[in-house]
């Protein structure tokens, strides 16, 4: 190196022993940095003065070892901040309340107020209106610093027991009343904290508790909604196993009839002719290939309808009324009612006192269904030699025919 000095790394022409710890290491920083300046005082012995001197970077091997220095210290203060990140994290919000409090403690140095005073207006209410200067300086202080305020405020104020005393200096906290002034207001900040997260924590059971009602009436609703679902349900399925069973009644009625036609017919139905001759409605169960009836419907005779009960009435009157689908039931009721009501009210015509058993409206509305042509016979109808016709009893009971009318109403009124 030339001129014979020598160089360290915080050289550059500068003593490095003169240096201390602090501004060696900027020095070499501003070295690593490139180019960057940076003044170092350095105290001369012989002369006594104080020499500013720009450092520059130009040693090549200087900046590696620095470099080096400075990743090595890098790596130890890595290692030593990691234990502390925590606690810092843990103590930020506490700091944060710590930092705003002591700013709000740091106060300007103190004044005498009375020292920005404008002296013009001073000199003119003591000179010029004669106002003590104490009583001046606080018409000046409380009347916005003019002249009118001024004289407005001690004109308004000049009876106060108070107008005399002196001005009141408020004085510097000490560190002692500073230190104790944080330490109020940190703990009126704790309590105020403290208060905000009880409040939060009642708040936080209530929102909690509101939640779990919810959900159990959530809960219940749904479990009234299935119930009801499976009572519809329920209601459903009877209906339907209802429905089936007066549909196979209906057709075990209807299959009775078709028997008693075919009894009655010498094991026939009625049927239609066609081009090919006889064409039956149903299939014939009891009739022979060619047509004729089997031998024990010819050996046999048609055995006589057994004598109807007029104590039974009510009972057939409850069994056609059992009859709902397609409403048969109602229909065979009304027929009956009419060939009932025309013999109550007119007894002594000859033409209600017959029914003719081939009639259309008989043969679809009354034979059909049990309980029908008994209510007949009950109340005195009897068949006649051809069997084709029911005719009533010339000593029939005039007083049943009105109490079975009534029945009969009532029936069909209900249905």
């Amino acid at each position: 190196f030339g001129g014979g000095e020598g160089q360290s790394l915080g050289g550059g022409g500068v003593d490095s022993s003169k240096l201390s710890a602090e501004d060696a290491r900027a020095l070499r920083l501003a070295r690593f940095g490139g180019g960057t300046t940076i003044s170092t005082s350095t105290s001369t012995a012989e002369e006594g003065t104080t020499d500013t001197k720009p450092v520059e970077t130009k040693d090549e091997t200087m900046v590696d070892e620095t470099k080096e220095e400075e990743e090595k210290g890098g790596d130890d203060k890595k290692d030593e901040g990691e234990p502390e990140k925590m606690d810092i994290e843990k103590t930020d919000e506490q700091e944060k309340e710590a930092g705003d409090v002591e700013m709000e403690l740091e106060e300007d140095p103190v004044e005498d107020p009375t020292a920005n005073l404008n002296k013009e207006a001073l000199e003119t209410l003591t000179d010029g209106m004669g106002f003590a200067l104490l009583r001046a300086q606080k018409g000046l202080l409380f009347g916005n610093g003019t002249v009118e305020g001024a004289v407005e405020w001690l004109t308004e104020h000049q009876e106060d027991e108070d107008i005399d005393a002196p001005i009141e200096i408020k004085p510097a906290l000490t560190p002692e009343e500073k230190a104790k002034k944080v330490q109020q207001i940190k703990e009126l900040l704790k309590s105020k904290r403290q208060e905000r997260e009880e409040k939060e924590k009642v708040d936080h059971v209530e929102r909690e508790k509101q939640r779990r009602f919810m959900g159990k009436e959530i809960t219940k609703t749904k479990e009234q909604m299935d119930m009801e679902q499976r009572k519809r349900t329920n209601y459903l399925r009877k209906k339907e196993k209802e429905d089936f069973k007066r549909e196979r009644e209906r057709i075990r009625a209807e299959l009775a009839k078709d028997k008693a036609e075919r009894a009655a017919n010498k094991g026939k139905l009625s049927s239609k002719l066609g081009v090919e001759g006889y064409n039956p409605d149903a299939i014939q169960y009891d009739v022979q290939p060619d047509g004729s009836a089997p031998e024990e419907a010819q050996a046999s005779e048609p055995k006589k309808a057994k004598k109807a009960s007029a104590g039974k009435i009510d009972e057939y009157i409850s069994k056609i009324s059992s009859y709902r689908a397609g409403g048969d039931g109602g229909k065979c009721l009304k027929v009956l009612l009419a060939y009932v009501s025309n013999i109550v009210d007119n007894p002594d015509q000859e033409k209600f006192r017959t029914i003719n058993m081939e009639n259309k409206a008989f043969k679809s509305k009354i034979k059909p269904f049990i309980g029908g042509k008994q209510i007949l016979l009950a109340v005195g109808f009897n068949p006649n030699d051809g069997g084709n016709a029911l005719v009533l009893d010339s000593e029939a009971d005039m007083t049943l025919l009105s109490e079975t009318k009534e029945k009969l109403a009532a029936a069909f009124a209900k249905y």
